[in-house]
């Protein structure tokens, strides 16, 4: 029989891990069965595996009016970056002419974290906790100055699968969310209830909040914070055994986060802990503008060996 002292204490117990739940501490840990990974433990593709070829053939029942949507936004000098990553674009002098044709021709020099700017593809190598990334690989082991030596870029292969978007911007009745805003799973659900959208096994999801609109016209607001998921959301989608989360912002996850101690959680949660991957800085507006919530998605991540991500122009098929 339980006395009051046992009573007393298995409270507190379930107080304490209700709150490292709901504060998401649990994210930050080492420890618990987050690798090796539901693919094995020297899988390097994570979520990617979700595609299949049953789910190739069901993006392909999607396309109805043949009609395409670019989510890739143009890289150029005046685009937001994140941090201290650059980007630039030179056009040395024109080569030739050659031949008694007289061919003459340009080539470009491109500068910068390729794989980390404009649009940008999160390979699962790009976040870690701690040491540790996806499938418990130890950077001291296979982070190399020339490139990864696991769960680089070039492993990952391309998704043709059914894409999902959830206009919470929509939903909440607003033009744009404001920074800072935490998308909860009410939110997700409620706006997947008015759309009348169900998320399936290996669909890549896409969050409208509506910060794209800051894109080069307000660079300062638009990384100085973003609305996005929390840990909550994360999870969530996480369950739903999605293969990549998109959005119209830098992050895709809610900054600054709710909890100041925590800096970007949610990547955590995706990246290392799921094998879920991240696709940042996307046009959805004419996606949400047109009432699209299912098409067929498509991209293929640039294979940069050893590379932690990828540029790149991914599309919607309607």
């Amino acid at each position: 029989m339980f006395n009051r002292t046992r009573i007393k204490f298995f409270i507190l117990v379930g107080m304490a891990a209700g709150l490292v739940a709901l504060t998401g501490r649990w994210a930050l840990t080492h420890e618990g069965n987050w690798y090796p990974s539901r693919w094995g433990a020297d899988d390097e593709r994570g979520a990617a595996n979700r595609i299949t070829p049953a789910k190739i053939l069901e993006a392909a029942t999607l396309i109805k009016e043949g009609k395409i949507y670019q989510l890739g936004r143009v890289y150029e000098t005046d685009m937001p970056v994140f941090g201290t990553r650059h980007y630039s674009l030179r056009i040395p002098a024109m080569s030739g002419p050659l031949g008694d044709n007289k061919i003459t021709w340009f080539e470009e020099i491109v500068s910068g974290e390729l794989g980390q700017i404009g649009t940008q593809f999160d390979g699962l190598g790009h976040v870690g906790i701690g040491d540790l990334y996806y499938n418990g690989f130890n950077r001291n082991e296979f982070a190399k100055p020339e490139g990864l030596l696991k769960i680089g870029v070039e492993n990952v292969g391309a998704f043709v699968t059914r894409g999902v978007l959830i206009d919470v911007a929509g939903y909440k009745g607003v033009e744009h969310l404001e920074g800072g805003y935490e998308i909860t799973v009410a939110d997700l659900e409620g706006a997947l209830k008015r759309q009348g959208t169900k998320i399936t096994s290996g669909d890549v999801v896409i969050i409208h909040t509506g910060w794209g609109r800051f894109w080069i016209t307000d660079n300062e607001r638009y990384n100085a914070s973003e609305p996005g998921i929390g840990l909550g959301a994360g999870q969530y989608l996480v369950d739903k055994e999605i293969a990549m989360v998109c959005g119209d912002t830098w992050g895709v996850e809610v900054v600054p986060n709710p909890d100041e101690s925590l800096a970007f959680p949610v990547h955590q949660l995706i990246l290392p802990k799921n094998g879920i991957y991240i696709l940042e800085n996307i046009i959805t507006e004419e996606l949400a503008m047109d009432k699209v919530y299912e098409f067929a998605f498509v991209f293929a991540p640039l294979r940069i060996k050893g590379g932690t991500g990828s540029p790149g122009n991914p599309i919607a098929i309607r």
